[in-house]
């Protein structure tokens, strides 16, 4: 599983890079591998706004349809508009090319109640016990 250090996590297994008051949000290698062949992916339209937690769009996969969880308030500034003809960039190259949306947030401070990698990591072997 790998698990960037340089990302922060959250317990639906989103991940956030935050560059300056612009976020860019995904979804974890270990939330891919969960979900199995993406097939199609579903993305709000931007200048769209989220509350943290709010579902943003969905991730359709083989086995199942997914939602996907807004990490901290923002407004939505950019989707990857690649996804829409290969959504499989969310399975081969989650943390780059398969990234989801980028947001401005709306709150910075939010940023501090996600997970570290390490925390997320062990998260994951907590919850897969």
């Amino acid at each position: 599983m790998d698990v960037p250090n340089e990302l922060s996590y959250t317990k639906d297994h989103e991940w956030l890079l935050v560059d300056g008051d612009i976020g860019t949000i995904g979804i974890t290698d270990y939330a891919q591998s969960e979900l199995g062949d993406v097939v199609y992916v579903e993305l709000p339209e931007e200048s769209s706004d989220f509350s943290q937690g709010d579902a943003f769009g969905s991730l359709e996969s083989v086995k199942a349809v997914s939602e996907i969880f807004m990490p901290v308030d923002g407004e939505v500034v950019e989707i990857n508009e690649d996804l829409e003809d290969s959504p499989e960039l969310v399975n081969d190259d989650p943390y780059n090319n398969g990234w989801l949306v980028r947001i401005r947030l709306a709150d910075p401070d939010q940023v501090d109640e996600l997970m570290s990698a390490e925390e997320y990591e062990q998260y994951v072997k907590e919850e897969s016990q």
